[in-house]
């Protein structure tokens, strides 16, 4: 578990109950007032879909730390906090884009590989998402949870157009067909979201080994059950083995305290300059 005074995070993977191996990949860690939190889940054969999942995440948060020297140098009123932490985003996914097409050009094997992505990062009160393809972020505040993240799937499509609804999409044998993803071409539209925080928040990021073995009230059912983060997501894996498992399940938690003790917005670039400490799970 990483955490501060205002945020914590866990993470865990699991290669469920069907695989042989764990092509998801996830990374998070904390400065003293700002977050950061990457998911991937790689797809493409041999050994291409971890590298896929494995490139996003290194390259991301690489990207994200190289930005950090140039911050300090940008002048940043309080109203432009949102563009510009999902600018930062944005660049971040673009570059972790084209270190994996490059890659898959490079290798026989490894042409075609791609990987989904969600990235967040939080800071002073704020949440800004990057995300391509199906892994998800959701929301729990008070007892509701709302997914903020929406699928970039051919299945989201129908739903969307009304020729399917959510529970026939669960039984669909094409739900995790993905209209978008990383790596697979030279360029990707990053689909990126804003939100407030607010003190007592949970967000969950998770691949969709999680959510297609789990239907949304079972997730809000544990994360409200479990006040300990750890165990919260620890029970969310146990779950979705338990009813088959047939994909790669990764989850991060990430809990705003009750009582947050968050910086105003004009400060929060300083505090973004805390991201000395990556650490790799999974």
């Amino acid at each position: 578990m990483s955490k501060t005074n205002t945020i914590q995070i866990v993470c865990h993977t699991d290669t469920g109950q069907l695989r042989e191996h764990n092509e998801d990949r996830i990374v998070a860690d904390v400065g003293p007032d700002c977050a950061i939190a990457v998911l991937a889940d790689g797809m493409g054969g041999y050994q291409a879909g971890e590298i896929a999942s494995e490139v996003a995440v290194t390259e991301t948060m690489q990207a994200l730390q190289a930005e950090q020297a140039q911050v300090n140098l940008v002048a940043v009123d309080e109203s432009l906090g949102y563009q510009h932490a999902s600018l930062l985003l944005q660049q971040a996914v673009l570059k972790a884009n084209l270190a994996i097409f490059q890659t898959a050009q490079s290798r026989t094997e490894y042409r075609g590989m791609g990987t989904t992505i969600v990235a967040a990062l939080f800071y002073a009160q704020a949440l800004s998402i990057a995300h391509v393809g199906d892994s998800r972020l959701y929301r729990l505040r008070g007892q509701k949870l709302e997914c903020l993240t929406n699928d970039h799937s051919v299945l989201q499509e129908l739903i969307d157009n009304g020729l399917y609804t959510q529970e026939e999409a669960r039984h669909s044998p094409n739900r995790n067909l993905v209209t978008r993803a990383l790596g697979v071409n030279m360029d990707v539209e990053v689909e990126l979201t804003e939100a407030q925080t607010q003190a007592g928040d949970r967000y969950l990021l998770c691949s969709d080994g999680l959510n297609d073995m789990l239907e949304d009230i079972k997730i809000q059912q544990i994360l409200c059950a479990q006040t300990d983060l750890d165990q919260a997501a620890k029970q969310l894996l146990e779950a979705a083995n338990n009813s088959g498992g047939e994909d790669n399940i990764s989850v991060i938690l990430v809990q705003i305290p009750p009582s947050s003790s968050q910086l105003p917005r004009q400060s929060w670039w300083q505090h973004l300059l805390a991201f000395f400490h990556i650490k790799h799970l999974g």
